[in-house]
C-alpha cells in the first residue's frame, strides 16, 4: 500500500496542470490570509483608538451630574477575532459597535456588509470560500482522475492480477489525493502562523488543530466516496456526475433547505414584534398588570416607610436615583426574558441544523469551522450578554452616585466630580474558554468521523465488486 501511496504521490507531482493548479491556489491562499490578515490589524488598531478617544473623554469628564453622564453613555467595539481571517463566519453581518446608555439597550450596528459598496455584496474571495468549495472540487477530479486513468489504460487490472488487494489499490489511492488535501490545508495554516506568530498562544494553537481537524475528516470523505464510485461503476461519466451531483446537494441545496426547515421548526419573531413586545412589557408590567405609574408608587411608599418620613423631600438621599436605579432593573428583567428566549431559539436552531450534518457533513463542517475559528453566533452572542453586564454595572454605579452621593430629591444641578468617573472601570471581553466551545461543536466532529467510518466501510464494500475492465 505505501508503494501505491508514493506512486501516486510521484505521478501528482509530474503533472504539470496539477502543479499550476496548486500554484495559482497557494498564490489566492497568500492573498485572502494577507488581505484578512491587514483587515484584522487595521480592525484592531481602529477599535483601539476609538476605544482610548472615549475612554479619555470619559475620564476627561470634569463635573456632570450622573444621570446627565448615564445618556452620555459609551461604545464598546467587537474585538478583532485573530482567526477570523481563516473564516469570517457571521462576523460580517452581526456588527462591531455597540452603544451603551441608559434606560435602553441599543442594537449592534456597523457590520461590515453594511459597509460594503453594493458591487462587493455578492461576497469576497475568503479563505473558507478556498477551503470548503475549491480545494474539494480539486480533490474530487483528482480522485477521480487517479481510479478512471488506471481502469483506461488497464494498469488497474494488471495490478490485481499481480495480487495487490482491491481494497489495498482504493484504499492507498484515496489516502494519497487526500494527502494532497492535507498538504494545501497544512499550508494554509502555515501562512496563517507566520502572519500571526507573535500573537500565538496555547488556545489559538488548540484551536488550529481542531480546524485543521475538521477539515482533514471532510476532505477524507470527499476523497473515499469519489474514489468509490469510480471504482463501483464502469462508466467514468456517471461516477464523476454520481459524485459532483452530490457536492453540489451537499454545498449548495441541503444548506438552504435545512435552514429554511429549520427556521420554521423554530420561528424567531420578527424585529417588529420582538420590540412591540418588550416595549409593552417595559410599561405595562411582564405580567401586563404592574404599570410603571403603579411601580413608581410603590417604591416611593416602601422608601418612605424604609427612612420613615412623610415626604420625598424629607429623604436623606435622592429618590430620583433610587427610581432611575428601579426602572433599569425592571428593564433588565424584560431584556432577560426576550433575549432569554431568543437565545433559547437561537439555540434550538443550531441543534436541529447540527443534526443535519448527519445527512449532510458539509453542514457539521461549517459549523466546526465556525466555532473552532471563534466566528459564530455562540461567540456572537456571548459579546453581546457580557456587554449588557458591563451596561447594567455601569448604569448602577451612576445611578447610586446619583442616588447616595450627597444630593437630595429633585437636585438635578448636583454633578459628581472626576474622581468619581475615573474610577468607573471600563468594558473588558473575556473570551469562551476552549472547553466550552468543544462541548458546543463535538458533536459536529462527531458527526464527521462517523461519516469517514462510513465512507471507509463503502470503500471495503466497493473493493468487494470493484469494476477493472
Amino acid at each position: 500500500m505505501w508503494q501505491i501511496i508514493k506512486n501516486e504521490g510521484y505521478f501528482l507531482s509530474r503533472s504539470r496542470t496539477l502543479l499550476g493548479t496548486s500554484l495559482a491556489f497557494l498564490l489566492m491562499l497568500f492573498l485572502t490570509l494577507f488581505l484578512g490578515h491587514q483587515q484584522t490589524q487595521q480592525q484592531t488598531q481602529a477599535y483601539q483608538t476609538a476605544k482610548d478617544h472615549l475612554r479619555a473623554q470619559w475620564e476627561g469628564i470634569k463635573e456632570m451630574n450622573p444621570h446627565g453622564a448615564a445618556h452620555y453613555g459609551t461604545y464598546v467595539f467587537k474585538p478583532a477575532n485573530l482567526l477570523g481571517s481563516l473564516d469570517e463566519g457571521v462576523n460580517t453581518v452581526t456588527g462591531n459597535v455597540l452603544r451603551v446608555e441608559g434606560h435602553v439597550q441599543n442594537e449592534i450596528v456597523h457590520s461590515e456588509a453594511s459597509q460594503m459598496q453594493s458591487i462587493s455584496k455578492f461576497g469576497k474571495l475568503k479563505s473558507s470560500l478556498l477551503l470548503q468549495f475549491i480545494v474539494p472540487l480539486l480533490l474530487i477530479f483528482l480522485a477521480f482522475h487517479t481510479v478512471s486513468s488506471e481502469k483506461q489504460s488497464g494498469r488497474l487490472k494488471l495490478l490485481v492480477l499481480q495480487g495487490a488487494k482491491p481494497f489495498s489499490l482504493i484504499f492507498a489511492k484515496t489516502l494519497a489525493i487526500w494527502s494532497y488535501g492535507l498538504l494545501l490545508l497544512m499550508a494554509v495554516l502555515l501562512v496563517y502562523t507566520l502572519f500571526n506568530f507573535q500573537n500565538l498562544d496555547a488556545e489559538v494553537l488548540t484551536r488550529s488543530v481542531l480546524f485543521f481537524l475538521s477539515y482533514a475528516l471532510y476532505y477524507f470523505i470527499l476523497t473515499g466516496l469519489t474514489v468509490f464510485f469510480s471504482s463501483r461503476w464502469q462508466n467514468a461519466t456517471v461516477a464523476l456526475t454520481s459524485m459532483l451531483g452530490i457536492w453540489i446537494v451537499w454545498t449548495i441545496f441541503l444548506p438552504n433547505i435545512l435552514m429554511s426547515s429549520v427556521e420554521k421548526w423554530h420561528p424567531l419573531p420578527s424585529r417588529n414584534e420582538f420590540k412591540t413586545a418588550m416595549k409593552e412589557d417595559r410599561s405595562k408590567g411582564l405580567d401586563g398588570h404592574n404599570p410603571t405609574d403603579e411601580r413608581k408608587k410603590e417604591l416611593e411608599e416602601a422608601t418612605l416607610k424604609e427612612y420613615e418620613v412623610d415626604s420625598l423631600s424629607q429623604l436623606p438621599i435622592n429618590f430620583d436615583g433610587l427610581l432611575m436605579q428601579a426602572d433599569e432593573e425592571y428593564g433588565n428583567q424584560v431584556w432577560d426574558k426576550h433575549f432569554g428566549q431568543l437565545r433559547t431559539v437561537l439555540t434550538q436552531q443550531k441543534q436541529s441544523l447540527q443534526l443535519g450534518g448527519s445527512i449532510n457533513p458539509f453542514i457539521a463542517l461549517q459549523n466546526a469551522s465556525r466555532g473552532f475559528a471563534a466566528s459564530d453566533n455562540l461567540h456572537h452572542q456571548e459579546f453581546l450578554v457580557q456587554v449588557e453586564q458591563f451596561r447594567r454595572v455601569f448604569i448602577k454605579a451612576l445611578n447610586d452616585k446619583h442616588a447616595y452621593g450627597g444630593s437630595k430629591t429633585g437636585d438635578w444641578g448636583w454633578k459628581a466630580d472626576n474622581a468619581f468617573f475615573k474610577s468607573i472601570p471600563d468594558f473588558k471581553y473575556q473570551p469562551i474558554t476552549l472547553a466550552s466551545v468543544f462541548s458546543h461543536y463535538v458533536l459536529d466532529l462527531a458527526i464527521l468521523m462517523l461519516w469517514s467510518i462510513l465512507t471507509v466501510v463503502l470503500l471495503i464494500l466497493g473493493a468487494r465488486k470493484m469494476q477493472i475492465v
